[in-house]
């Protein structure tokens, strides 16, 4: 159950960012993408063959590596970005992202023993 409860996290916890990215994107003349990367196509496309604790497991660890990765690059942003805006965004997202980073990592491990059909907390 937990590893659903972070999943609807990473559904709910975004939009208002995303929605200040779009916004700052759309006034800059930046064009976002419109689609899922191709990335992002393959895992779910991994993950749709997937259930229960094997599931878990690797929706977990996708998790882990990408907040490690969006850590990083929001940090540099923050602190090395070129554009005020840029920077002040990502260093008023970094900790919401770092948060999410040590909420996966904790549940991670624990997805060999959690799976996601309400048996465990």
């Amino acid at each position: 159950m937990k590893v659903k409860k972070f999943g609807q996290r990473m559904v709910d916890d975004p939009s208002e960012a995303n929605d200040e990215l779009k916004e700052m994107a759309s006034a800059k003349g930046v064009n976002l993408p419109t689609e899922v990367s191709a990335k992002d196509k393959i895992l779910k496309e991994r993950l749709s063959k997937l259930n229960g604790l094997s599931f878990d497991k690797a929706y977990m660890e996708s998790r882990v590596k990408d907040h490690q990765k969006d850590v990083v690059d929001f940090g540099h942003e923050s602190s090395a970005g070129a554009d005020t805006q840029v920077k002040q965004f990502a260093a008023k997202t970094l900790p919401t992202l770092k948060d999410h980073l040590k909420e996966a990592d904790g549940l991670a491990p624990n997805a060999k023993t959690s799976p996601t059909d309400g048996t465990s907390e």
